[in-house]
């Protein structure tokens, strides 16, 4: 019976441990313009999936990624400040390793996007922020996925439009039951196994 139980156990644990991660997109180089209206990125190319349904590390040419954001509400594009909600954001694969050929993932900002100037070594860099929600190929819903977009923009910082030489998007978000329901879920069972157990001594 105990042998059982650490089974039981061990087979809740494994998926917990690999959904709790999520899945990692990885983007290089496009055309990242921006206005009072908004930022939006164009002709970026997905580089690498990471933990999309079980394939592992995927890298090559993948596919592609897009967004818009709000309007600017608070400062500005050359200091930073912050977007409003809205906007879109989408990432294509092209059936490379697995990956779906199609929409991946298509969303929207579901809150306000921060734009933060960091400058190190006379180079200045912007990191964009924000949370996603939208749906996946599969049909499952995501809410509040964390996006991070960070872009070099040299000495002269950013004044209205840029070339991506390094710019990277990580979406940590899976098309999976979220980790806490698994985790309920989870407890559930290991709750009824131990009153099994009670049962089978008596």
């Amino acid at each position: 019976m105990r042998r059982l139980f650490l089974t039981a156990v061990l087979a809740l644990a494994l998926p917990l441990a690999a959904y709790a991660k999520g899945v990692e997109f990885n983007d290089l180089s496009g055309t990242l313009t921006g206005s009072a209206a908004g930022l939006t990125l164009t002709g970026s190319s997905l580089t690498e999936v990471d933990g999309l349904g079980g394939l592992g590390l995927i890298q090559g040419t993948l596919g592609s990624v897009s967004f818009t954001t709000g309007m600017l509400t608070s400062g500005s594009l050359m200091n930073g400040g912050t977007f409003a909600a809205g906007g879109t954001f989408t990432i294509t694969g092209n059936g490379t390793g697995g990956i779906p050929n199609g929409v991946i993932f298509s969303g929207t900002f579901s809150s306000p996007v921060g734009w933060t100037e960091v400058t190190s070594n006379g180079v200045i860099s912007y990191i964009l922020a924000g949370a996603i929600s939208g749906n996946w190929y599969n049909g499952t819903k995501v809410n509040g996925a964390a996006a991070l977009i960070t872009v070099k923009a040299g000495k002269n910082g950013f004044a209205g439009s840029l070339t991506l030489g390094s710019g990277e998007t990580v979406l940590n978000t899976s098309p999976v039951p979220e980790p806490g329901s698994l985790l309920l879920f989870g407890s559930g069972l290991v709750g009824l196994a131990g009153i099994v157990r009670k049962k089978l001594k008596a």
